[in-house]
């Protein structure tokens, strides 16, 4: 079998870069990454960035000898992939090892930060299927595949019931599908002594933040009582949680940002305390948690 690069030519299909299609991805990725790290580089005949950032992954690949393959795929001809795995800009370049995607970058970095990704892919791969399977399992949570991702939770917990990770990674997939009595017996099984573990007290928090939604009322009612009387805090607050919990992380973080600009006091600082257990249920890393901290500084130290 041959497959064809961006410019058309035949290339054998051993060669340590090539291209794939929806039909052929479960055997040039999936299983090829069984054997090796296989990088997957998400691009399309329209994109700028993707033109400066292929041939560098290429050069780079080639560079490491075999330890890691590079397989392109253009989304405008196979989108449903890209599609499957929440791609929404490119070039977008996903790593799978063991048959599972475990890490990945955005943009077109610069060769060194390149060469520092495929140090890390293909660093321990003997010996770490664990760790590949909590990396794929973050990975598929962070996608928003709850539900592959509790497979691969749970799998780790069979071999491993003490896997603090792996615990409240699973806890944290029942916050998202909204069996929130799960969640909690599932966060009953981390010892006393990690209760205070990030992972487990960000699932804890992303769960009292799931419990409290449930008390607010629609969305669609709390947002025509903010429009109705701005000046209600209570409803804005209450429909900062539910924008939390419907996933717009951004907006939720603004409404409760006007409470505190309008009155700090309010509710013995309650905005601002929500804001940090939104922060920390969402992960310091995440987007909107250092974009909302730099909004929270900005007004609490000007």
């Amino acid at each position: 079998m041959t497959l064809l690069d961006n410019t058309g030519a035949a290339a054998p299909a051993d060669t340590l870069v090539s291209d794939t299609t929806t039909q052929t991805f479960v055997k040039d990725v999936v299983e090829e990454s069984k054997t090796r790290p296989v990088l997957v580089d998400f691009w399309a005949p329209w994109c700028g960035p993707c033109k400066q950032l292929t041939p560098v992954l290429e050069k780079v690949v080639k560079a490491a000898k075999g330890k890691v393959k590079l397989v392109k795929m253009n989304i405008d001809e196979h989108p449903a992939i890209p599609g499957q795995l929440g791609i929404q800009s490119i070039p977008a370049i996903i790593a799978f090892v063991n048959g599972q995607p475990i890490d990945g970058f955005m943009g077109a970095l610069p060769e060194s930060q390149i060469v520092e990704f495929l140090e890390r892919v293909t660093k321990d791969r003997i010996g770490g299927e664990e760790k590949d399977q909590l990396k794929a399992a973050d990975y598929a949570l962070a996608a928003g595949d709850a539900t592959g991702a509790a497979e691969l939770y749970a799998t780790i917990l069979e071999q491993d019931a003490t896997n603090i990770p792996a615990i409240a990674g699973l806890a944290r997939c029942f916050v998202e599908t909204g069996a929130l009595d799960q969640a909690k017996q599932t966060l009953a099984m981390v010892p006393e002594a990690k209760r205070n573990d990030a992972a487990v007290a960000a699932t804890r928090a992303a769960l009292e933040l799931a419990e409290q939604a449930q008390s607010v009322g629609p969305l669609g009612d709390l947002e025509a009582k903010v429009t109705a009387n701005p000046a209600d805090h209570q409803a804005r607050f209450d429909y900062a949680v539910a924008l939390n919990a419907a996933g717009q992380r951004a907006e939720a973080t603004d409404h409760l940002m006007q409470i505190v600009k309008r009155d700090r006091k309010w509710n013995d600082d309650g905005a601002r305390k929500q804001l940090v257990q939104f922060f920390e249920a969402w992960g310091a890393t995440d987007e909107a948690t250092v974009e909302g901290r730099r909004k929270l500084s900005s007004v609490l130290f000007s």
